[in-house]
């Protein structure tokens, strides 16, 4: 119970920056440099260093508290509510793992600002789209799709319909909203041209 104490904890953190992360891409439908602004501004308090260890610190542990809870409970999970947090879960420690990673490498070693280009070159550097749009899609639908199931072991003592609708509600909800961000780094909503250094992670130049 205490190891999920902490972790609903460190969820808080991370969902809270989630928000506003969330909220900075739904920005750019109108516009990069709109994207940009609202982030620069909101980097004043995330990329403040006692915040961003915290955050650095809320990731870490929500990914090795996850993954225990998941392995710990993997023989005794039964019905589809459990095996949709669990699924959604281990989705997010890779995503986090990755993303995390390539933000940091990014900063530190390619000496890139990482701000909407780095995470959109990927969508204009062919094949890397088919890794790319699945790889944000399941990220938000797996993120709302967790939240929706700890509403449901949440809300116990309430009628199991409306519960059940909770999850497959935030499911939708993630996966539309996913797609609508997806859809923005492809530059279906407005023209989006990568400047060549990002491009170049890629192997593409141009």
């Amino acid at each position: 119970m205490r190891l999920r104490r902490l972790h609903a904890l460190s969820a808080l953190v991370i969902g809270t920056f989630a928000v506003f992360h969330l909220g900075n891409h739904l920005v750019s439908l109108a516009g990069i440099q709109a994207h940009i602004d609202v982030m620069d501004a909101l980097r004043t308090v995330y990329r403040f260093l006692p915040v961003e260890i915290l955050l650095l610190a809320s990731v870490a542990f929500q990914i090795g508290s996850g993954l225990t809870m998941a392995i710990r409970g993997w023989k005794e999970r039964k019905g589809l509510i459990p095996w949709l947090q669990a699924g959604s879960g281990l989705y997010l420690a890779f995503f986090f793992l990755a993303h995390v990673g390539a933000v940091l490498a990014g900063r530190s070693i390619q000496g890139l600002d990482t701000n909407f280009h780095f995470a959109a070159a990927g969508m204009h550097v062919p094949p890397w789209q088919l890794f790319f749009a699945p790889y944000y899609l399941l990220s938000v639908t797996a993120l709302f799709t967790h939240i929706g199931c700890a509403i449901y072991w949440n809300t116990e003592g309430k009628p199991e319909a409306t519960r059940r609708r909770w999850v497959f509600g935030m499911l939708g909800a993630g996966g539309l909203l996913g797609l609508v961000l997806v859809m923005s780094l492809g530059g279906v909503f407005h023209e989006v041209q990568i400047p060549a250094a990002y491009l170049a992670t890629f192997g593409d130049g141009a």
